[in-house]
């Protein structure tokens, strides 16, 4: 008889918040597939867990991932556990789960604490509709298009991003974005938690220095809703200009405004290096 792959969320940054039945799992399953078994080793001892494990990051996900399939397949049961937070959510654990799933094997959630729905609650911004976009790509045609396809966004946006990495992500969001409202959550159920509720524009200017550590969410207000309206000529023109201000090329910045607008992008641009 197979065994089964449990799913289970860890605390992202307060141990206390670690659930009994989380506990109980991680006693009762075979092995442990974690993503740092030196960071999953701490919680283990705190709790007086013993259970073996075996890591299981992107860079082996594809050899382990068979490897564990095979395992639970045999009889034996796992858990999957990642640094902090929910499993399988903007993390490698995601492949090994389809895995199974194609393999026939039951996967269980023992939900946790999520770094996402908690910046969310926080943030003060509309949590009724909401996008997680997990983390930006540093490839700057892939960050582009990326950002772009939420220019239009109308739901309350969520990113994680790495704290070296939040200022030209922030520059990058205000030159795409324009003027929003922001939250930045840090350091969620940790000693030094904070929340900065402000405005792109202020974000982009107050934290260029890189000051700010940690764990990192941003909490994104969507899109104004709008009358639908064909865009002006000299609208198209300004959001080039704003593009060009956040550091784009005149050539570059009248493409998107076309892509946009759907005025061509000559005509756009002649006006642009007026």
């Amino acid at each position: 008889m197979s065994g089964k792959l449990y799913v289970v969320g860890t605390p992202i940054g307060n141990l206390s918040d670690f659930s009994p039945r989380a506990i109980e799992t991680l006693q009762m399953v075979d092995f442990i597939a974690a993503e740092d078994t030196r960071v999953t080793i701490k919680l283990l001892s705190k709790f007086g867990i013993k259970t073996p494990m075996v890591s299981y990051h992107k860079y082996n996900a594809i050899e382990r991932g068979e490897e564990i399939c095979t395992r639970i397949l045999a009889g034996e049961s796992c858990a999957i556990v990642t640094d902090a937070g929910m499993p399988c959510i903007s993390d490698p654990g995601e492949q090994l789960v389809r895995e199974c799933a194609e393999r026939g094997i039951d996967v269980l959630a023992v939900p946790g604490p999520t770094a996402l729905a908690s910046a969310l609650a926080v943030s003060g911004l509309p949590t009724g509709r909401f996008t997680f976009e997990g983390f930006l790509s540093v490839n700057k045609p892939g960050r582009r298009e990326h950002l772009m396809s939420l220019v239009n966004e109308e739901r309350t946006m969520i990113f994680y991003e790495a704290p070296h990495k939040l200022p030209n992500t922030l520059r990058d969001m205000y030159t795409y974005f324009g003027d929003r409202r922001i939250s930045i959550v840090r350091e969620i159920t940790k000693l030094h938690e904070q929340v900065i509720r402000t405005t792109l524009s202020a974000a982009s200017q107050d934290y260029a220095d890189g000051s700010l550590k940690g764990e990192i969410v941003l909490v994104i207000s969507g899109a104004e809703k709008t009358v639908e309206e064909e865009m002006t000529l000299e609208a198209a023109v300004e959001l080039a200009r704003n593009r060009v201000d956040g550091g784009m090329s005149a050539s570059s910045a009248a493409k998107e405004a076309a892509e946009i607008s759907g005025f061509k992008k000559g005509e756009i641009y002649k006006l642009l290096i007026k």
